[in-house]
């Protein structure tokens, strides 16, 4: 997911979009731990999309604090 999808969607919707993203990587971080990941390259992917819809939003929220 590409930032500039990300900057199309409204601030609803990417706190949606990041709690479906923070229960995908609880749900790695377990199958890590019982040994069951089949894709670990996932768990990375997951992490910098967290971080990339945390920064959407966070840029969202300055630019309504700005106006």
């Amino acid at each position: 997911m590409s930032a500039q999808e990300l900057r199309d969607k409204t601030p609803d919707q990417l706190k949606e979009e990041l709690v479906n993203l923070k229960k995908e990587q609880f749900n790695l971080r377990f199958q890590a731990a019982t040994g069951a990941l089949e894709n670990p390259s996932r768990m990375k992917i997951v992490r910098r999309d967290v971080a990339r819809v945390l920064t959407v939003l966070n840029e969202k929220a300055a630019s309504a604090a700005a106006e």
